[in-house]
């Protein structure tokens, strides 16, 4: 009888921890879109120029970039739990500095701390959920153990710009009480992680796996990316196209929508902002999963032909100035954002070996992550010398070229074209 009563608080404190950690993902992550409906609001009120804006995001992308670079393989050394912890509280730290920022200086270091954390939350929390998995105990089956990690980390980066776009339509003092929720939540998930307690049958699946703490290294911090070998370099190429152009064209949404769209619809603000970020991130994860069983060069010539039109749309609804264009588009572009990364991603699995795979998804994921800052710099510098106008109809015809050849080009690779095993 004892026994069982030891299995079962077993179980229940695995379960717990399960619950813990994706708690900790979710609001760890939730702070990461929140500016993007309040950058109007603080253009107003610090005089802020279109190029200030766009250094604002690709500073905090770069933070996200020198994480995965750098950063990545912390939670394997000296343990999930206490890299968690520990960004979890950097998190608050960037939240806390952006909700107090008085200048663009100061709130481009929140910002930066924010980007840093949430990549490696992310990354922390889904090995954490995969030693979980381990332990029959907790329920979560290892295969689906990152489904529920992307699903956790979309709905999380989903959520904050709801919020913030709440926040900055109705709320008083908005470019403040917006950092309230992800304050508090972001303390009960620190309260939650320090009190996690992980079932022994993981510490030993932790051990078996080379994931156990241990002492870090200085070579643990250099950058690991590695290229496939030359049959399939091509290949591998434009399959890195595909995060390039996905990033970018959300990478416009989520730092230059606020400015834009009061040129596109009659009604606009930060909820309306808000909820296009929210329906792209929502929207793109669950096409992921109904399109999983599209065979692969059509899902990325789809996802690629989607972009095209949004971004036909969107030029076009710069003359128009129609509601329902702009809906439209939004849709078109969630869909062909969510089919390009599920290519993108099957294409990576197809390609890696084991002895490359974390090299070459490091690889893609950079591309995708210089993808969403170069042509935002680009964005802001013509928006200064010219307009908001002009900038956002250059990058919406260059993202229509480079989409058509790379959506062209993909679908008739014949890598893309063979059947999975």
């Amino acid at each position: 009888m004892s026994q069982s009563n030891t299995w079962q608080a077993g179980a229940t404190t695995a379960q717990a921890s399960v619950w813990w950690v994706g708690f900790g993902l979710v609001v760890g992550v939730l702070g990461a879109a929140l500016i993007s409906p309040l950058y109007a609001l603080y253009q107003q009120a610090w005089q802020l120029r279109p190029s200030d804006i766009s250094l604002i995001y690709v500073l905090y992308m770069c933070g996200g970039l020198c994480a995965l670079l750098f950063l990545g393989r912390l939670p394997d050394r000296i343990g999930f739990q206490r890299v968690m912890l520990c960004f979890l509280c950097l998190t608050l730290a960037g939240t806390l500095i952006s909700m107090l920022a008085w200048n663009l200086p100061s709130l481009i270091v929140g910002r930066f701390v924010v980007g840093l954390s949430s990549s490696l939350i992310t990354i922390s929390a889904t090995t954490g959920l995969t030693l979980l998995a381990s332990s029959a105990s907790t329920g979560l089956q290892p295969q689906r153990v990152a489904m529920v990690a992307s699903f956790l980390n979309v709905l999380g980066f989903g959520l904050g710009p709801l919020i913030g776009g709440v926040a900055g339509q109705w709320l008083p003092q908005p470019l403040t009480t917006a950092y309230l929720v992800p304050l508090v939540l972001g303390c009960i998930g620190v309260a939650g992680v320090v009190t996690l307690k992980l079932p022994e049958s993981v510490l030993r699946g932790a051990g078996q796996l080379g994931q156990a703490p241990g002492r870090l290294h200085w070579r643990d911090c250099l950058p690991r990316l590695t290229w496939p070998v030359h049959e399939d370099s091509l290949a591998f190429a434009l399959t890195c196209g595909y995060p390039f152009v996905a990033f970018g064209v959300f990478g416009l949404y989520a730092s230059m929508a606020p400015l834009f769209l009061q040129q596109m619809i009659p009604w606009s603000g930060p909820v309306v902002s808000g909820t296009a970020i929210a329906v792209i991130l929502l929207v793109s994860a669950g096409i992921q999963l109904v399109a999983a069983s599209l065979p692969l060069h059509r899902c990325g010539f789809a996802g690629m032909a989607l972009l095209v039109l949004s971004n036909g749309m969107l030029l076009l609804n710069l003359q128009m100035r129609s509601t329902l264009l702009f809906i439209l588009g939004v849709c078109l572009t969630a869909l062909g954002h969510g089919m390009c990364m599920l290519a993108g991603m099957t294409m990576v699995g197809r390609l890696a070996r084991p002895d490359n795979r974390a090299g070459m998804l490091s690889t893609y994921q950079t591309i995708g992550l210089l993808g969403s800052m170069l042509p935002m710099m680009a964005v802001g510098w013509i928006a200064d010398h010219w307009s908001i106008k002009l900038a956002v109809s250059l990058f919406a015809c260059f993202v229509m070229l480079l989409a058509t050849l790379l959506g062209l080009a993909f679908a008739r690779h014949p890598r893309m074209q063979e059947v999975a095993d």
